[in-house]
């Protein structure tokens, strides 16, 4: 006990370590941490460092840098790379060794963008490719991510083909080349479509050096137009025109394929430089012409759809392919010049007959006017000669009016036979154009396919009765109603005319006979065939004098032979119009009650 009281107890001795027991001294304390601290790395804040990943999470990625404690960061500053996994190497920015809590405070964003502009230039002039995360998209492109800068990615650069959704490429992590840097302005330009561009260029040298005509290839549709689908081959584009899409017509390719489709095509056609090459679609299934009906031949009866119409014609699908050509003289027995327009219009469904085959040619004409009798079979039947008509006036001549009497049955009026009595210089006079008009058929042109026709002859023959009136010698009153250097055309009763030469027209006192003068006139000479009258007013008081004369020697001679009577002047009222009609029939009864009396 007394050597226990001399013992001085130790004032630095850690009673508390002794009692869990830990029996290491002071200075071995120091000398353990002395060792420990060797084996850390010596870090300080705002460097950059490399830390190894030795645990991730959906949010957080813990970093290993060689320091006492570990680094956490958000997994945000990796989206760039989806990539990463436990045990990759990260560079990171150490913000602080130990915050409130003592916990190590790294950013990998701010390496990252410490070194950015260093690492781009560097992957330019490398001709590097780097990885970048698409963030969003801009006017014109998208905004990508890389090394922490924000590049700009043009939408031409995507890809080598169109982009016709720039959305589908946000969030993705893709591969790009540098392709221009603006040092002033900091600004990144990068591009995807460099990196497949050296790969189709060798695809497309390689199938350019197989490529063969009739050679089926598949292919992509890359873009439509209004004249065709543009098919990319495989870094290679071919043109199918829309006459080759398909065996029947295409008003636009949208109907037969869309964007991005894969087909079979084939080639038809390419340059010597094979830059522009010529595909088919339609030709890799078989011609509808050699699938018509072997049984189908002229004169049989078909249906069909009218797809084109020109002023010549219409042409009709019969079939997906296979169309006949109506022309515009097989749509009407009718001769007149009319458009395919007045018949039938673009989608009509419409019957028709087969007038020729070849399919050799791959040829058919049609017609929709042998579906009704050609009146021309039986026009004897039908308009007989003698027989009376109604007809539409079509056109003039300076010889006569056409008519048609029914569709296909044309006729002519020549102008004599318009008038018994009018002389008409000009159709225009008598009647117009798509005016009704009587007729009577005098002749029949089975062979030209023309009918004589008469108006005059509906009504009988004046002048079988003016013979019996206008006898020669007669006297009638008549109008001059026009003066010609030959003479003067005279209008006599019933609108008849007649013409007196000048010396004709020599009044008793001397004197010329002038326009409208109303004076009695001497019938010369009466021709019926000729419808001629010729007249004189000076023979009137001529022979007046001449039979006085006579009538004087003759009473001297014979006391009771009777005078000679001067023939009495008609004084029937001149016309100049078609004439009285009704008056010249009650003359023409009267004359022949006379006869039979």
């Amino acid at each position: 006990m007394e050597n226990l009281k001399n013992v001085a107890p130790m004032e630095d001795f850690n009673w508390e370590a002794y009692e869990n027991g830990e029996t290491t001294t002071a200075v071995s304390h120091e000398d353990q941490e002395k060792a420990y601290d060797g084996t850390l790395n010596k870090v300080g804040d705002h460097e950059v460092v490399d830390g190894t990943v030795i645990a991730m999470n959906k949010r957080e990625v813990v970093v290993n840098i060689g320091y006492k404690s570990d680094g956490i960061i958000p997994m945000s500053e990796f989206r760039y790379n989806p990539d990463l996994k436990v045990g990759d190497t990260v560079e990171v920015y150490i913000e602080n060794q130990e915050d409130k809590k003592g916990q190590l405070v790294l950013s990998h964003r701010k390496a990252r963008a410490s070194r950015s502009w260093e690492r781009v230039n560097a992957a330019l002039e490398n001709q590097e490719i780097i990885k970048g995360y698409i963030k969003c998209r801009t006017k014109g492109g998208m905004i990508v991510d890389v090394f922490g800068i924000e590049a700009f990615l043009p939408g031409s650069q995507i890809d080598v083909k169109p982009i016709r959704d720039y959305d589908v490429f946000v969030g993705k992590t893709m591969e790009f080349k540098v392709v221009k840097i603006n040092q002033e302005f900091k600004n990144v330009v990068v591009s995807h479509k460099a990196l497949i561009e050296a790969e189709l260029e060798q695809q497309k040298k390689e199938i350019i050096s197989k490529l063969e005509k009739g050679q089926v290839l598949e292919g992509t549709v890359k873009n439509i137009t209004s004249y065709g689908v543009f098919i990319d081959l495989g870094g290679v584009d071919g043109l199918i025109h829309i006459t080759d899409l398909s065996w029947g017509r295409v008003s636009d390719p949208h109907e037969v394929v869309e964007l991005d489709q894969k087909l079979n095509v084939v080639i038809l056609d390419f340059d010597d430089e094979k830059k522009r090459i010529a595909l088919g679609l339609k030709q890799l299934t078989p011609h509808p012409w050699d699938a018509l009906d072997p049984n189908l031949k002229v004169g049989d009866h078909v249906k069909g759809k009218v797809v084109v119409m020109a002023d010549y014609g219409a042409f009709i699908e019969i079939a997906p392919g296979v169309e006949g050509l109506i022309h515009v003289s097989e749509m009407s027995w009718s001769q007149h010049l009319r458009s395919a327009q007045d018949f039938m219009k673009v989608g009509d469904e419409v019957e028709a007959v087969v007038l020729t085959l070849d399919r050799e040619e791959r040829k058919m004409s049609l017609g929709i006017k042998q579906l009704k009798p050609d009146p021309w079979e039986t026009i004897e039947e039908k308009y007989p000669v003698g027989s009376k008509h109604t007809a539409k006036v079509r056109n003039f001549t300076n010889f006569g009016v056409f008519v048609e009497c029914e569709e296909g049955v044309d006729g002519l009026i020549h102008i004599s036979d318009l008038s018994w009595t009018k002389k008409v210089k000009h159709p225009s006079e008598f009647t117009q154009i798509g005016a009704d008009i009587e007729v009577i058929v005098l002749e029949i042109d089975k062979e030209n396919r023309r009918l004589s026709l008469g108006h005059k002859q509906l009504e009988e023959n004046p002048w079988d009765v003016f013979e019996t009136v206008f006898t020669v010698g007669s006297v009638h009153e008549g109008t001059i109603i026009e003066m010609l250097e030959k003479g003067a055309v005279v209008a006599l009763p019933y609108g008849v005319e007649g013409f007196a030469t000048p010396k004709h027209l020599v009044k008793e006192d001397g004197t010329q006979a002038q326009l409208e003068e109303k004076l009695p006139f001497k019938v010369l000479e009466f021709n019926k065939e000729a419808k001629r009258i010729i007249l004189s007013h000076s023979r009137v008081f001529e022979d007046a004098a001449k039979a006085e004369e006579r009538a004087e020697r003759k009473a001297a001679k014979k006391s009771n032979s009777k005078k000679e009577e001067v023939p009495s002047i008609q004084n029937q009222a001149a016309s100049t119009t078609l004439g009285d009609i009704s008056a010249l029939a009650a003359l023409k009864e009267q004359m022949e009650a006379e006869q039979k009396k």
